[in-house]
């Protein structure tokens, strides 16, 4: 299983991960992971841990698990708002079909306001686009 394990490991969080190089190489044949780095996705900065210097070869598999992460991210953003269309129209369903008064009552506002925002920038990004398109 050791064999088996990858050179790197990226232990994620909100803005980006912390980055350990992995040793089995060791007398006792125990995982070592020893930070090497501290990364941000979102603004690309590479911190090494401590005093280190970071390896060309550790700089390449941290840009590349960068550029990845970030593409995984963006693929589920665009999920998660397709995600949304499903909610929208399966609220629209109960609304129409299912929803007591009372139960109308508690989200009705709610809903109307955050349709309207919603609304407001989609009509204002679609006339950015479209004046964009004629210049």
């Amino acid at each position: 299983m050791a064999g088996d394990l990858p050179d790197y490991y990226f232990r994620v969080r909100e803005n980006g991960a912390f980055v350990f190089r992995v040793d089995t190489e060791n007398r006792q044949r125990r995982i070592e992971m020893d930070q090497i780095a501290v990364i941000n996705i979102r603004n690309g900065q590479i911190k090494p841990h401590g005093n280190r210097d970071l390896s060309e070869r550790d700089l390449e598999v941290i840009k590349d698990w960068m550029e990845e992460r970030a593409e995984l991210l963006s693929q589920r953003d665009i999920d998660d708002i397709h995600r949304a269309v499903d909610y929208l129209n399966t609220t629209t369903h109960w609304a129409q079909s299912k929803a007591r008064d009372e139960e109308l009552e508690q989200v009705t506002d709610a809903l109307l306001l955050a349709m309207h925002d919603l609304r407001s920038v989609l009509v204002r990004k679609k006339a950015d686009r479209l004046l964009k398109g004629k210049d």
